[in-house]
């Protein structure tokens, strides 16, 4: 569904010519995640009244969430320094059970042990601990997603 001139909503993701960016996700459900996202890429442009981009993802999506409630920010984090084998197959069975149509590279990406579990970010992924992996096409997208998974 194009929710804007650039903005084109799928089930489980979107696609942005306008910021170049797309993200999907799979496993456990990030819809609420990708609607923080993409309220604060549009906000600049709309102000916070009525953000016309999001409201749509939200209808589309059928998902309620309030605007107030997207603004975070970015944990502070220390990345496991010496990963393990154990750690990396505990994560590649997620993986497995997730089922991504694209090859995750964990053992390019950096591990993080919250009481959660463990998070994984790569160069074009993040693998929370609630078992939702992001797949994006720029390294930034990854931080600004890490700021709205801990919340839902």
């Amino acid at each position: 569904m194009m929710c804007e001139e650039k903005l084109e909503v799928f089930e489980n993701g979107f696609r942005d010519d306008k910021f170049n960016i797309e993200v999907t996700f799979y496993g456990e459900d990030g819809r609420k995640v990708l609607l923080a996202l993409i309220y604060e890429l549009y906000l600049p442009d709309y102000g916070s009244e009525y953000v016309y981009p999001f409201e749509c993802a939200k209808e589309f999506w059928n998902v309620y969430m309030d605007p107030p409630n997207v603004e975070k920010e970015v944990p502070k984090l220390k990345p496991i320094k010496f990963v393990s084998e154990s750690v990396k197959q505990k994560v590649r069975e997620v993986l497995e059970g997730i089922n991504p149509p694209v090859d995750v590279k964990i053992d390019e990406a950096e591990f993080y042990k919250t009481k959660e579990g463990y998070l994984v970010i790569g160069k074009n992924f993040l693998l929370d601990p609630k078992g939702r992996l992001f797949i994006f096409n720029k390294p930034s997208i990854g931080e600004k997603i890490l700021k709205y998974i801990w919340e839902w």
